[in-house]
């Protein structure tokens, strides 16, 4: 039986015309939903309802955030009046949907939502959503607005004036190099894969930007997961010279603490982490064909916040110290050389890169928020705010696709994900542990919970040894769990 779930203030909505809501049932099924809002911000005053509630809630729309048809992306959906009623077009086959019935003339039918508008204390109306049926004691884990312009402006360019313009990993061009190349990729995989290969960090978030503009809006329509012969992602992406020859031993990265020192490493962390995006994407698609649009959707929108992440990062660098721009401090890759561990499973990679290392990012990131804060940097401590609201959403993302394979494979999650951790982790997995947002992410304490790691490296580097030699020969085959690796 449906029940109704607070949202948010009906003045929270007032900011953009779109949102993504994202619930997560008792049971740890997922649901993502978009709300439509059709009037302005100028109907409602902040703070104050100038116009009935009954007018509001017409205004106001829910329905699921994937086409029926084919599951596509409808974030970006165009909005039509027809006769008596208002219809949403899918971007991807024009398909049309009522948005208050979710009826069609195909004979399709898109689920849709109740919303009612609620009083609260000081006069401010709030928005209550009917929740799925298929599930119980529904929670609110995401609540993002979508932009209408897709991206926010582009970001000062970052100064690579003080980078070589030879590269041993990648030929970097006397002329800038575009953003779309002449042979322009035709599916979501080529993109993926192109930008694992493309060095320059600003092309990679520019390219990373135009590739999932075109994804959510449709003018990209396939995604390439089920062709005969995709392309394979890199071993290791490229990077600039003058930045190869700074990536050192992580043990030997300076310890010091000052602001820029941090700021370099942080976004060193998020270039790598725009490639483990893509990878995901890339490499195990092609594995996976019954994967379904909705992970594609999930993992191009993380990265795109991870490139958002990058530019903040960036800017902020450049401001607070010019004479050491992105690029001229020591970083290192231990990211990506964990991720290699994975190579084999989808499953591994789900629980060591966003189960482990970006649910630790939660527990460290208040700390590392309150460092600058000390120093009187708001302008840092908000960037770092902006970041940490959108990892908790990429561990729920890990969270939601680890439980959706655990699923169709018929294993329970949580042993599931402790035995991949033996595996492919080394160590304690160590607090303090940021407990309420693990939580709202969907791990609770018996994931991670007095584990610890007991990854055979000489084993691992024996295998990673052998993707090598046969990387000549055939891509390797991946599959969902480990036993490919044994």
């Amino acid at each position: 039986m449906s029940q109704k779930l607070l949202v948010a203030p009906y003045k929270q909505l007032l900011t953009h015309f779109r949102f993504l809501v994202t619930l997560r049932s008792q049971e740890g099924k997922y649901h993502s939903l978009i709300i439509f809002r059709l009037s302005t911000s100028g109907d409602v005053a902040l703070g104050e309802a100038s116009e009935s509630s009954d007018n509001i809630e017409q205004q106001l729309y829910a329905m699921e955030a994937h086409c029926p048809h084919l599951g596509a992306d409808i974030s970006h959906a165009d909005i039509e009046e027809c006769e008596d009623s208002m219809v949403l077009v899918c971007p991807w086959h024009r398909y049309d949907f009522d948005l208050r019935t979710g009826q069609s003339d195909t004979g399709l039918k898109a689920c849709t939502y109740a919303i009612e508008l609620r009083p609260a204390e000081g006069g401010i109306d709030e928005v209550w959503l009917q929740t799925p049926e298929e599930g119980t004691n529904w929670r609110l884990v995401e609540l993002r607005p979508v932009s209408e312009a897709f991206a926010d402006p582009p970001p000062p360019p970052l100064d690579l004036s003080h980078l070589s313009s030879h590269s041993t990993q990648a030929t970097t061009p006397a002329e800038p190099e575009p953003i779309v190349p002449d042979d322009a990729p035709t599916t979501l995989i080529q993109w993926a894969v192109l930008i694992l290969n493309t060095a320059d960090p600003m092309l990679k978030v520019q390219r990373t930007r135009h590739a999932v503009e075109l994804y959510r809006t449709g003018k990209l329509k396939v995604i390439g997961h089920r062709a005969s012969n995709p392309p394979q992602p890199p071993e290791m992406p490229p990077r600039v010279d003058s930045f190869s020859k700074n990536t050192v031993d992580p043990l030997k990265v300076s310890r010091r603490k000052n602001r820029a020192v941090m700021l370099h490493a942080l976004a060193n962390i998020e270039q790598w982490a725009i490639d483990l995006a893509w990878d995901i994407i890339a490499r195990y698609g092609p594995a996976h064909p019954e994967l379904p649009p909705a992970f594609f959707s999930d993992f191009t929108k993380m990265a795109l916040d991870e490139s958002k992440h990058f530019t903040l990062l960036t800017a902020r660098l450049s401001a607070l110290s010019p004479t050491t721009p992105y690029g001229s401090m020591p970083v290192h890759a231990s990211l990506w050389d964990s991720a290699r561990v994975t190579f084999a499973s989808l499953r591994a990679r789900l629980a060591i890169i966003h189960l482990v290392h970006e649910a630790r990012g939660l527990d460290v990131n208040p700390g590392t928020i309150e460092k600058f804060r000390r120093a009187g940097d708001s302008e840092s401590v908000d960037v770092l705010e902006i970041i940490h609201a959108d990892e908790v959403t990429h561990v729920t993302a890990g969270h939601r696709w680890f439980t959706w394979v655990c699923e169709r494979e018929g294993i329970e999650p949580i042993q599931t994900f402790r035995d991949e951790v033996r595996k492919g982790w080394k160590g304690d997995i160590k607090g303090p542990f940021n407990k309420e947002a693990r939580e709202k992410a969907g791990m609770t304490p018996e994931f991670y919970e007095n584990l610890r790691g007991e990854q055979d490296t000489k084993g691992i580097e024996a295998k990673m040894k052998n993707l090598e030699v046969n990387k000549t020969t055939e891509p390797p085959t991946v599959a969902l769990h480990w036993t490919s690796r044994t």
